[in-house]
């Protein structure tokens, strides 16, 4: 069974920056789009970053300038790095990933357990 494995999160202070990181554990084939959401209390998921494995970005419209995403193709990670941290950063950030377990099969969409980020005012 596949699980994508997230870290990095914790609490920082506002003007902090964090870095997360995310990978499958298992055996897998290869991996196709690779995104982090995040969702704070009392709302919707929501995109923050996605990257294709070509190296394609795209940003939720509040993180670009602060947010970075990037991947390890090699590593099977992707990466996001945080800058400029706000107190409405703070959210469960999820990890999401578009992966084919076995070279027969399709791509399946795989989300991590999240991990807390917590900015401070």
């Amino acid at each position: 069974q596949v699980q994508l494995v997230e870290s990095g999160g914790g609490l920082v202070q506002a003007g902090g920056s964090l870095r997360l990181s995310c990978a499958p554990s298992g055996s897998i084939f290869s991996i196709n789009d690779m995104a982090w959401y995040r969702q704070a209390p009392g709302k919707q998921r929501e995109l923050v970053a996605q990257m294709t494995r070509g190296g394609s970005t795209s940003y939720a419209d509040s993180m670009k300038g602060r947010f970075t995403i990037s991947r390890d193709n090699a590593k099977n990670t992707v990466y996001l790095q945080m800058n400029s941290l706000k107190p409405e950063d703070t959210a469960v950030y999820y990890c999401n990933a578009d992966i084919r377990r076995w070279r027969w099969s399709s791509s399946q969409v795989y989300w991590g357990q999240g991990t807390q980020v917590t900015v401070s005012s």
